[in-house]
């Protein structure tokens, strides 16, 4: 059962990458300006303010859509990191590619 439920559980367990943090941040910037402009076009040619507000929280909400959920683009570049000591804490003799450093 483990086996099928992996899969899930790595979607929806939330890691993502340093590329995908930068991926999010310009995606959210983005997302975020063009839906300005666009509310601030649909509130001018309409004088109303009330579509304005609407436009720019349909624009947050997809925002927030395409950014919040881990989606698996944000974790294409996983880091490699070293495996920590076998429960030695404080252990002298930390190795790393095969040269002792302390």
């Amino acid at each position: 059962m483990d086996d099928l439920l992996a899969p899930l559980r790595d979607v929806f367990e939330g890691e993502i990458d340093f590329q995908g943090q930068r991926l999010t941040e310009m995606l959210s910037t983005v997302l975020l300006a063009l839906s300005g402009v666009i509310a601030f076009f649909v509130g001018f040619i309409y004088q109303e303010i009330y579509f304005t507000l609407w436009t720019l929280l349909a624009g947050v909400i997809l925002t927030a859509l395409v950014i919040i959920p881990p989606w698996p683009v944000y974790n294409k570049h996983p880091e490699k990191w070293l495996v920590p000591a076998g429960g030695n804490i404080g252990a002298v003799g930390i190795v790393v590619d095969g040269v002792s450093v302390g």
